[in-house]
Order: C-alpha cells, then structure tokens, then sequence
C-alpha cells in the first residue's frame, strides 16, 4: 500500500514562515517607489501595508495583492484552503472586499503527481467559492518545490480604508484569531502529527472580522501573518509613530501550542521575527517563551485592528510615542 504522501516534506519553511525575514525584505526593497501609473495611488509600499490601493472613483478604490507560500500541512486539500483564506486576508485587512482571485502555482510535475496539485487547487476554489470570490485561472509553474496561493483583486470604500498609519493613542487593539499555529506546523512538519483546530483557524476567512471592524468605524489594522504577532505589531506603531501595549496575559493561544515550543518546535522564521523586534521591543517580566510564542510566525492569522470588535478579546492598547514601538505588560 503506498504511504500518503508527506507535502511538508518538500518545504524548506511552512507557509508564512518561509517569507524573507522583515529586516531583508525592507532593505531588499529600500528606494524601490511604486512604478508611475495613471490612477491615484492610496496605498503603496510606504508602509508595507497589506495590499495596493488605487482610486477608481470617488466611491471605489481597487485592492491588489498576491500571496503564496509552501505546504504548511500535509494534507493537499487543507493546503490549499489555508493559501486561499491567507491570501485573500489581505483584501480584508484593508476593509474590502474580493472580486477575483487568480491561482499561482509551484509544481514539481516529475516529483509529485497532478492529482495533489488539483487537489491543491480545488482547496482554493472551496474556499473562495465561500467568499464569494471568483477564481478564474491562474498560472503555474514546473518547480523544485511545491508552491501555491492567490492574486486577488477586491474593492474598497476609500472612507472605509484600513491601514497602518491611521492608529490614535489611547484605542484599544484587539485579535480576532488566536496565535500558535506557528509552533504547531512546525510540529506537524516533524512529527506527522495533525492538529484539526489550528486547521480550522487557518483557513477561516477573515471576512466577518472584517466587516466588523468597518461596521465599527475602525481604520487602522493589518493581518497577524509570517512576521508575528510582534513584528506585525511593530510595523503599526512605526506607520502610526505611536507604541503598541500588549497585555500578554490576554493574547489566546491555541491548544497545545505552549506544548509545542516546550518540546522545541519553534521555526527559524519565529526566531527571525524576535531577532528583528528585539531593538525596539520593551519586553517587561515576558520569559523567552513568551516572546517567542509572541514573534510566533502565523500563517493565514486574524487581524489586528485598533478598537473593539465583537467577540474578539483585547489583547492591548495604542500609547503615546515612547521610547519603544511595543511595549509587554
């Protein structure tokens, strides 16, 4: 009988924790401005927000992203379900909405069967059939490794915008999904052992957390992905100039996720997210447990939004300007 096949196996890293680390990415992309275009630009690279915005009209903006990573289980059809729900995220981090989403795949069709690959794909039409997202096409690739994700293209209300620069002292923060899928997947990866509910965080759509937080006037958040908690963090209160209070007692967690970083299973990718926030991180009485389960390197995560969205804890609080950008109480 043949043994199911092992897709983390061919990954190098898992899902996000495979992106190159926030210090690289930043000085790799240093002085690139975004190309000259005919329509208004609301959102580029100048604070490595979630996506591209453009101004259609006064009403519409048009949102733009892409997203894709390697296998993070091992299991085809979840595989593809997490790359879809991860990259169509980013459209939700902005306070959009999807319209159309474009596959992008990596395949090694000497090494893996097409049968996966399709299995990879039908993941993604699942779950951007949920979204009501349409998936036409795509492109792929013959690869040494396997690889997949989306470009979406979505819509936006200018007004109704969410970004990182737009955080004001004294809202609170909270986070709509807990963390610990990180150590979790690197359990997986070594083990072979399964965990069904970081499964089911993965690949829920952020779509009514979305819808909240702009029901409930916030404009400022991102997505809690590859960069940690932490990193994700910093990146605010840099856009925002202000410091980010995170109450660590308050931050959910997953079930066996403190289990899996006890017994070793911390990626390089988390290790990288806490290298890169040390310098401007207060970390208090936090052990280095808890800061590495707080750089954790989350994969398809919740958002992070400044102010009070229905049944997601608050986890902190946007301050004054000090001396660092986060700060652990």
């Amino acid at each position: 009988m043949t043994e199911p096949v092992r897709l983390t196996k061919y990954a190098r890293g898992g899902g996000c924790a495979c992106k190159i680390p926030p210090g690289e990415l930043e000085i790799m992309v240093a002085g690139l401005g975004p190309a000259t275009g005919t329509a208004e630009l609301l959102v580029g690279l100048d604070h490595g927000d979630d996506a591209a915005v453009v101004r259609l009209d006064e009403r519409t903006g048009l949102v733009s992203t892409a997203d894709f990573f390697t296998p993070v289980v091992d299991d085809a059809y979840d595989w593809g379900r997490i790359a879809a729900a991860n990259a169509l995220s980013d459209v939700y981090a902005m306070g959009g909405t999807p319209l159309v989403a474009l596959n992008l795949l990596c395949w090694p069709r000497d090494v893996l069967p097409l049968e996966l690959a399709r299995e990879v794909l039908r993941g993604g039409q699942d779950v951007a059939r949920e979204a009501g997202c349409h998936l036409a096409g795509g492109h792929s690739v013959d690869d040494d490794g396997p690889k997949y994700g989306l470009a979406v293209t979505g819509t936006v209300r200018p007004e109704e915008l969410i970004t990182l620069d737009a955080g004001r002292a004294g809202v609170p923060l909270s986070l709509t999904k807990p963390l610990g899928v990180g150590v979790l997947n690197t359990r997986h990866k070594a083990t072979g052992e399964s965990f069904p509910e970081a499964v089911a965080t993965m690949s829920a759509l952020n779509r009514d957390a979305a819808r909240a937080a702009v029901a409930a006037g916030i404009r400022c958040g991102t997505d809690v992905t590859g960069f940690g908690l932490l990193g994700h963090a910093s990146k605010l209160a840099r856009a925002s100039q202000l410091t980010v209070a995170i109450d660590t007692a308050r931050v959910p967690y997953l079930a066996g996720a403190r289990e899996a970083l006890r017994d070793g299973f911390v990626s390089g990718g988390s290790r990288r997210n806490l290298d890169w926030v040390t310098p401007w991180t207060d970390f208090g009485a936090a052990d280095e447990a808890e800061r590495l389960l707080l750089a954790d390197a989350q994969t398809s995560g919740g958002l992070l939004v400044a102010g009070e969205v229905p049944g997601a804890p608050v986890v902190g609080e946007l301050l004054p300007r000090g001396e660092h950008r986060v700060v652990l109480r």
